[in-house]
């Protein structure tokens, strides 16, 4: 699934009877959205509390969980800071011992937050968010990367920054020189070639990256911003990437900047990014996703849908399953009584920003078999 959006333009006279052919309409595209996610969902138990109006009554978006542990995540995590520890590798003597080695089964789904700017789907592209997933025979990797729409009022489209960042990820993790290891150092260099371009490719992104090691079963992650990943076990979650902020809604992100704009942009450096490793084991689900998705959706729901794709190698079904984060984080963007998780933080910082956050939703989902 790419993208999903319903665009009505009625000119009919009588304001009365325009407003009530709006309301039927509205209805109607909640009833449909409704239904599409019931059946891109195998339980449907998360839609009937969704739309139950129960949503306020789960706990907080992260509020659940146990007090912080020594390395900062919440509860009982096993995620490690990346050090240059050598750790002993599982070598494999042949094709069947390749063929046994750990690797993921990934799908991608998301929308675009304006559809008349992005009325079309580019690959690896929703909006302003740009993704990228591979394949080979050392490791399994994907990213994901959001571009920063504040750019569009000095008229810089913030996709073709992240689409060129994800785009030479994507080319650069396929290399012989790759190291699974190192998903920091995959994109320290495709930012160098962002910088390097005759024509300057000038915008901003938050970006996150994870590799499979097959060789050693471990996730190897880099995030730089407010996308993220989320790792779920067992009906919780197992390990989860730290949100960088400067401040509130302004993350850690990578800029090429003009010179007229020097002194007053957030530039970050590829070395910022928070760098974690984690031993994966089969059944395990990984949801790699950007902000569109965190900001809307309570964590207590993708961590339902997410234990339900245990162990599943079906990509069919794994689809269904992201197309259901995927359009719960469209709907409750832009539904204004929700109570979003963006709205809660800002309401701990004392800032009004009530209802969903709109915004491109970009969501890749796997599971290691």
């Amino acid at each position: 699934m790419n993208t999903l959006d319903v665009d009505f333009r009625m000119d009919i006279g009588g304001t009365g009877f325009c407003r009530t052919i709006q309301q039927y309409l509205i209805s109607c595209c909640a009833q449909l959205v409704e239904m599409a996610m019931i059946l891109t969902h195998e339980s449907g138990k998360f839609v009937c509390r969704l739309w139950g109006g129960t949503i306020q009554e789960l706990p907080p978006n992260g509020q659940d969980k146990d007090d912080d542990d020594d390395d900062g995540h919440k509860g009982n995590y096993h995620c490690r800071r990346m050090t240059n520890d050598k750790k002993s590798i599982r070598k494999s003597g042949g094709e069947g011992d390749f063929l046994r080695l750990p690797r993921l089964v990934s799908v991608a789904c998301g929308f675009a937050k304006d559809q008349v700017i992005y009325p079309h789907y580019s690959r690896g592209k929703f909006g302003e968010d740009a993704w990228f997933a591979t394949s080979n025979t050392q490791a399994d990797t994907m990213g994901v990367a959001d571009g920063v729409g504040g750019w569009r009022s000095f008229g810089v489209d913030p996709g073709e920054f992240s689409m060129f960042l994800m785009r030479s990820c994507e080319r650069l993790s396929l290399s012989k020189d790759m190291v699974p290891q190192r998903p920091d150092l995959l994109l320290a260099r495709a930012y160098c070639e962002l910088l390097g371009q005759k024509c300057p490719v000038v915008g901003s992104c938050t970006a996150c990256i994870l590799t499979l090691n097959r060789a050693n079963s471990t996730l190897y992650t880099a995030n730089l911003g407010d996308s993220g990943f989320l790792v779920v076990r067992s009906g919780a979650v197992a390990c989860r990437s730290l949100e960088q902020q400067h401040h509130f809604n302004t993350p850690y992100q990578l800029s090429v900047l003009p010179p007229y704009h020097l002194d007053t942009a957030v530039s970050d450096g590829p070395e910022s990014a928070d760098t974690m490793q984690f031993p994966v084991e089969p059944g395990d689900v990984i949801l790699l996703a950007t902000d569109g998705v965190y900001d809307n959706v309570p964590e207590s729901f993708l961590i339902e849908v997410l234990s339900e794709m245990s162990g599943v190698s079906d990509a069919v079904r794994l689809q269904m399953a992201a197309n259901a984060v995927a359009l719960m984080a469209r709907a409750l963007s832009f539904n204004p009584a929700h109570d979003s998780p963006f709205s809660q933080n800002a309401r701990k910082l004392n800032i009004e920003a009530s209802g969903g956050k709109p915004d491109d939703i970009t969501v890749l989902l796997a599971t290691v078999v």
